[in-house]
């Protein structure tokens, strides 16, 4: 089980690396905004392995929250980026 979540913690990093590499050559406010919703959920992901290396409920509740928080984030982020429109 250790080193599932090992294996599984360096390919979310790997994930994040590429994506923080995509993020400095985004050309439009679009690619910038969904690489960094990676990049947040890589590291919610990372929380949620090492909470379930350490079994912690308490980080896994500190993930839920944030996942829900980033999903509200990309949500605001969306109808700022095309002006409200539907």
């Amino acid at each position: 089980m250790t080193v599932i979540v090992w294996v599984t913690v360096a390919i979310l990093i790997v994930s994040a690396l590429l994506g923080i590499l995509r993020l400095i050559l985004a050309t439009d406010e679009a690619t910038a905004a969904a690489v960094s919703d990676l990049i947040y959920f890589c590291a919610v992901g990372t929380f949620v392995m090492i909470a379930t290396l350490l079994d912690s409920s308490v980080i896994f509740d500190v993930a839920s929250i944030a996942a829900l928080l980033g999903i509200l984030a990309t949500v605001a982020l969306s109808r700022i980026l095309t002006r409200g429109r539907r």
